[in-house]
């Protein structure tokens, strides 16, 4: 199916300085959630020192023990990470969120550079903006380096749920990009062990999956028997260090958004550094003093349950009803633990071009890290834009459009 994801033509232009505070505090917090990673699947010494509950662990449906003890290729979890990032009303970047598990819409950052120096060529010129079209090159090399051992030339994939998914153009934009199969779960077999590409010459060995399948889907001998997307066996192959699955198993309970709470103080204790990019405050239900502050301020804050993505169960306090926030107190009452709050972020402006004339509109951002053995952030990332005039909803299902994003040399 066609959509149409409406493109402002006046780009969204960061300085030099903006862009190194998002870029090394982008870089600083996914090496913050690979430690995370490597310690919650090993040694789980984050949980013993105190400095992370361990049911907020555990009890999340995004922690899976079959990880523990798994080697991961250079203790990298997170290969691909979308940072949301925002600038708050005092003029400081801060983050919404981080996605760590299958985040989608690099594809845009590319397509929006392609059309505007389409459209306007002689724009760019003497501009000195940093380069975004060599993604996909970057993607391949890093998610090489993540291929067992002894491989000397990886077979790479993509594997997609297939065309019905909202994200397919990704899908097939990323694989053209990084010159590397698009593949569905049907496409692939496991035979002693090691991951198979079924072609019209015959089984190809594969050494790494770019999944864009939750981890629920990808082998139903382990997660969901009922799933047909996934690929039975996929998960003893990388047991048994094989094939590397890129992002890898279980990065969810990193992004958590309960854990997110907690990155500032993972920061100090893995990294011993202070937070270049700063959270958005916010209280946790699952704390006496944060739950009785939240059901005192429902009106006025944002509530979101941890484990979600994708906006789905947000309320927004200003702007709900007030059926929809008796409904969100019951449910914070039944299960405190599950939900976060956080003051409404007033999102910073940039110029739009509306019905001809020039307009300050609501923009958001989401710049892209890959991660092999070391991260590079792709100089830029996703800024979304709030078409309708006062609108803080940046999403192109309601409403929202994008921008190209100039990060000046």
């Amino acid at each position: 199916m066609d959509r149409v994801l409406p493109f402002d033509l006046i780009p969204r232009v960061l300085t030099p300085a903006d862009w190194k505070t998002i870029e090394s505090g982008s870089i600083q917090r996914v090496q913050a959630l690979n430690l995370l990673l490597t310690d919650l699947y090993s040694d789980q010494k984050v949980i013993k020192d105190g400095v992370l509950p361990a049911d907020l662990v555990f009890k999340n449906a995004n922690y899976r023990p079959e990880m523990v003890g798994l080697k991961v290729p250079e203790n990298s979890y997170v290969n691909v990470c979308g940072v949301d990032v925002v600038r708050g009303g005092d003029g400081q970047f801060v983050v919404l969120e981080d996605n760590a598990r299958t985040p989608s819409g690099v594809s845009y950052v590319v397509e929006n550079r392609q059309l505007m120096r389409r459209t306007m060529p002689t724009l760019f010129e003497g501009m000195n903006v940093r380069p975004v079209l060599d993604y996909g090159l970057r993607l391949h090399a890093a998610l090489s380096e993540m291929a067992p051992k002894a491989v000397g030339d990886p077979q790479v994939v993509l594997l997609s749920p297939g065309p019905f998914n909202s994200a397919y153009f990704e899908h097939v934009f990323l694989a053209r990009e990084m010159g590397i199969p698009l593949v569905t779960g049907q496409d692939l077999a496991v035979e002693n062990d090691k991951v198979s590409m079924k072609t019209t010459g015959g089984l190809r060995p594969v050494h790494v999956i770019y999944r864009r399948i939750n981890d629920d889907f990808l082998d139903p001998e382990v997660f969901r028997e009922d799933s047909m997307l996934g690929v039975p066996g996929l998960m003893r192959a990388y047991a048994k260090g094989n094939v590397t699955i890129a992002n890898a198993v279980g990065t969810g309970v990193a992004d958590d958004k309960g854990v997110y709470a907690y990155l500032p103080r993972l920061i100090k204790y893995y990294l011993d550094q202070d937070t270049i990019l700063p959270n958005v405050p916010t209280n946790l239900c699952r704390e006496k003093d944060g739950l009785q502050y939240t059901l005192d301020n429902l009106d006025k804050l944002v509530t979101k349950p941890v484990g979600e993505a994708g906006g789905y169960g947000v309320v927004i306090g200003p702007r709900a009803s007030a059926r929809e926030l008796e409904e969100t107190r019951k449910a914070i009452e039944k299960d405190p633990a599950n939900y976060i709050s956080q003051p409404m972020v007033e999102l910073s402006v940039s110029p739009t071009l509306i019905n001809g004339k020039v307009e300050p509109r609501h923009v958001d951002l989401r710049p892209f890290c890959v991660t092999g053995k070391s991260t590079w952030v792709l100089p830029g990332g996703l800024s979304r834009v709030a078409l309708k005039k006062g609108s803080l909803v940046v999403n192109s299902s309601q409403g929202g459009g994008s921008k190209d994003t100039w990060v000046l040399e």
